[in-house]
């Protein structure tokens, strides 16, 4: 061990939990009602609670209700309850609308702002008794002396520069040790991947299929919002072998939040979904209602897609998944919050009984929860003969309630992408009729408020940057530079070279390039902690 590992402080909890999103925070809440002398611990890389979380969303509020059961009298500040539903097919220039579909029924749901919700989440944590620290970035798990067991996480250094060596107010980082850890990192989250590798928590199942949200919040003129109004598209402006949609929610306060995602396993290698989404924002049904409006904020986030098929095992000596971290989105609903709030608060009830994370897999595997990700296990993956064929199958796994005697499969998203030479599958955009902000992704940086200190080491990891000039180059014409929301990835000509120049202190944390990369070469890991975007109401 170096003298400098030697001298990191030790902070000890019972519970240390990674992450403060709906699961992490209702896994604290929930332990503190049912153990209250437990210490417990939540920690998030983000600057401020909910500054980096990010999702449509609308939510079930069914286990917020058995959580804190008098939230309605004091809810979160962006609380819009549902009163209409819309579900339509777009062309380039027209609308036709649809039935709904039955699993996106919002009667009784909430719009909600999820940053705002964990914000919101994470005081009345505090109250309880948890201890919340924002800014405290994982940069690893640690463990026991033998290899085999979690026994928290390492804090990342604090004022390092770009060559690795201390600046002036350099901070270092803690280790942080639990008898149990919890990982609610979210989507793709750096520790959790890590794990689930070491442990092999994914060997039995399939591949894990992502999507990526990207979404803005915009203040309109008054008059043009019905608040609750919730509306949902496919088609247009993707092709018909592109599984995806935007979203478009109306809230009060004149505010719209809307939104578009895209499944990572498309095909074509030329397709932007940065662009896709400002298509969208211009067509003809929905450049009217932001006219004359005001971006507030902007973002993305890889979303998880994959299912129960696709779902890792839960548990590993000292550690367990929850919420996203795990996979538990259910996508036909278009919904995770209720899934994760459910998920945290199984964990901590099944810690409460004791703390050992063995047997947490099991327990979930046999609720609710899961029967729930198992009715639709057949809906996203009926996508991938295309859009008019995953209609199809969605209608007949609606009507049979998902009991038919098969389950589909998923495939690795990075596979799907197919070489620069074949035919264009996405349509081609014209950016040069689009009005609307922002116009182009270094923009909606500014929006995302995203900060990180430029002499810091680069986050970004790439293996080998030669394969980016050469093969990459060759087979797909570097996607990175199109599939990046924030413009992070340039190939920049210099006396006749090529190089791959990564803006890192562009990166808005969304993990798209650890997943779509063709080549498997970069590798997201956490910067400086409070460093990356600051979502407001997101």
């Amino acid at each position: 061990m170096s003298e400098a590992a030697e001298q990191r402080d030790v902070i000890e909890f019972d519970v240390l939990i990674v992450g403060a999103g709906p699961a992490g925070l209702a896994t604290a809440i929930r332990l503190k009602q049912l153990q209250d002398d437990l210490n417990v611990c939540v920690i998030d890389k983000a600057s401020t609670i909910g500054a980096q979380i990010l999702s449509g969303a609308v939510m079930e509020p069914g286990p917020l209700d058995e959580l804190l059961p008098g939230w309605r009298d004091n809810p979160p500040p962006i609380c819009q309850p549902v009163v209409k539903d819309q579900f339509s097919l777009l062309t380039e220039t027209g609308r036709y609308w649809m039935p709904n579909p039955p699993q996106m029924n919002n009667h009784g749901n909430f719009i909600i702002s999820l940053g705002a919700t964990c914000a919101w989440l994470a005081e009345q944590a505090e109250e309880a008794g948890v201890e919340i620290y924002p800014g405290f970035s994982a940069a690893a798990p640690l463990f026991d002396e033998t290899g085999e067991k979690v026994i928290g996480v390492s804090i990342g250094d604090m004022g390092i520069d770009k060559a690795g060596n201390p600046k002036d107010g350099f901070m270092q980082g803690v280790d942080i040790h639990a008898q149990v850890t919890v990982l609610a990192e979210g989507c793709r989250g750096s520790v959790s991947k890590t794990l689930i590798k070491k442990y092999e928590l994914d060997k039995a199942v399939d591949p894990q299929t992502y999507g990526i949200g990207i979404k803005e919040l915009w203040q309109v003129p008054a008059g043009r919002v019905t608040p609750g109004v919730v509306q949902h598209t496919i088609g247009w402006p993707m092709d018909t072998s592109t599984y995806g949609g935007s979203f478009l929610y109306q809230l009060d306060e004149d505010r719209i939040a809307l939104g578009f995602v895209v499944g990572l396993d498309y095909k074509d290698p030329q397709f932007e979904p940065f662009e896709a989404f400002q298509q969208f924002k211009n067509h003809p049904s929905v450049k009217p209602l932001l006219e004359g409006g005001t971006i507030i904020s902007s973002g993305a986030r890889a979303i998880v897609e994959g299912g129960i098929q696709s779902l890792p095992r839960l548990e590993m000596p000292g550690a367990l998944l929850v919420g996203d971290a795990g996979g538990k989105l259910n996508v036909p609903k278009i919904k995770g919050t209720h899934m994760a709030l459910r998920s945290g608060m199984m964990a901590a009830e099944h810690l409460a009984k004791e703390l050992t994370s063995t047997g947490f897999d099991q327990e979930w595997r046999g609720s609710a929860s899961a029967d729930e990700l198992h009715k639709v296990r057949n809906i996203r993956p009926g996508f991938h003969r295309g859009m008019w064929m995953g209609l199809i199958n969605g209608a007949l796994e609606t009507v049979t309630l998902g009991k038919l005697p098969w389950t589909l499969h998923n495939h690795n998203d990075h596979d799907a992408l197919r070489k620069i030479n074949e035919p264009r599958l996405s349509p081609e955009y014209d950016a040069s009729a689009r009005t609307l902000e922002p116009r182009d992704r270094l923009a909606s940086v500014y929006f995302a408020a995203t900060e990180h200190d430029e002499d810091q080491p680069v986050h970004l990891k790439v293996a080998d940057t030669n394969i980016c000039v050469t093969q990459c180059k060759e087979e797909y014409d570097n996607p990175c530079t199109r599939f990046c929301p924030a413009n992070v990835y340039e190939m920049v000509e210099e006396e006749g070279q090529t190089r791959l120049q990564i803006n890192a202190a562009n990166c808005v944390h969304c993990k798209t390039c650890d997943i779509k990369d063709p080549y498997q070469i970069i590798n997201w890991t956490t910067p400086e902690g409070g460093a990356g975007p600051n979502y407001v109401n997101l």
